[in-house]
């Protein structure tokens, strides 16, 4: 029995595994491919009905188009077919032959027109933008001829408000340039004087002109060399200086930066002066003997320095007031 039980055959499992792909079998596989074309095709499908959607709504839009040109058409044919009645029934009195030669006349200028707009591309929507746009244009006073200038003139600030900010030049008249003053004082040489009130003052103009601004500042640099007065007058005098009642010989400065206030306000009062000017608000200022030129602070550089010895005018736009 024991030996009997020991010549049992063992099962074969290797046949189990026959026609298998990647686990499934044939039939399985089949199922799987076909199931994977039947989505290419319904993607395929899909897409050709979306085309042939967009080309029905193409279509649709083309056949209204076209409706609403032979429309058009068929309306100025028929006026052209009853005026032609009405000439070859002979019976227009003087009045109403001049009326229909006029009417005949702007209907073939109409035309004319309507196939000129045709062969270059323009539909009858357009016309109506055109209209609007003429609208804003006389709105605005902007005579039509005038009108690709202005459109022009709005595309070269709009293209320069999106480029970098230009600021407006700063204007230096260092001694170094020959623009003097009295030594130790606030009083101009005649030169100088004389170039403030043409050159300069020319230049300042045509810059508040470009850059649309209305305030200058004139500020007043010195070098590094100590004053020999010992008290200063500033405090007393500047008010009737800045208002001309007194002249600016009047100042006594003890130290660079009052040397460079009196300095700049001798400008200020000479381009205050100039009619050029009037709309321009001036404003002294004294930089003192503490920035370089270049803008840089000084780290202390004694001496005779004519350089340094300068008036700067710069210019600005008026600063909005801020609410607390």
């Amino acid at each position: 029995m024991a030996a009997h039980i020991a010549e049992t055959p063992k099962l074969e499992h290797k046949g189990y595994n026959r026609g298998l792909i990647l686990g499934l079998t044939m039939a399985e596989s089949m199922l799987l491919l076909v199931f994977c074309l039947l989505l290419v095709a319904a993607a395929l499908v899909t897409a050709e009905r979306k085309k042939r959607y967009e080309a029905e709504r193409e279509l649709q839009v083309t056949e209204q188009k076209l409706a609403e040109l032979k429309k058009d058409n068929f309306d100025a044919t028929a006026r052209v077919v009853e005026l032609q009645a009405r000439l070859g029934a002979g019976n227009l009195s003087p009045i109403d032959r001049e009326k229909f030669e006029k009417e005949w006349r702007e209907l073939v200028s109409a035309r004319q027109a309507v196939d000129r707009l045709r062969k270059t591309g323009v539909e009858m929507a357009d016309l109506e933008k055109l209209a609007a746009l003429r609208k804003v244009l006389d709105d605005n006073d902007i005579n039509l001829d005038a009108a690709p200038a202005e459109i022009k003139r709005l595309v070269t600030a709009n293209a320069a408000a999106k480029s970098p900010h230009e600021w407006p030049p700063i204007i230096n008249l260092s001694e170094a340039g020959g623009y003097y003053f009295r030594s130790g004082s606030a009083e101009l040489t005649s030169e100088f004087q004389q170039k403030l009130g043409t050159s300069i003052s020319d230049q300042i103009a045509d810059n508040l002109s470009r850059y649309q601004v209305d305030v200058i500042e004139v500020i007043g640099h010195t070098d590094e060399q100590p004053l020999a007065r010992t008290s200063s007058n500033l405090d007393k005098t500047f008010i009737d200086v800045l208002d001309s009642k007194l002249p600016i010989t009047a100042l006594e400065p003890a130290d660079n930066a009052g040397l460079g206030l009196a300095r700049a306000m001798a400008v200020a009062n000479i381009l205050k002066a100039n009619p050029k000017l009037s709309q321009a608000t001036v404003l002294p200022m004294s930089a003192a003997q503490l920035i370089l030129p270049g803008d840089t602070v000084t780290a202390g550089q004694a001496g005779n320095v004519e350089a340094r010895r300068r008036i700067e005018i710069r210019i600005r736009r008026r600063a909005q007031s801020l609410s607390p």
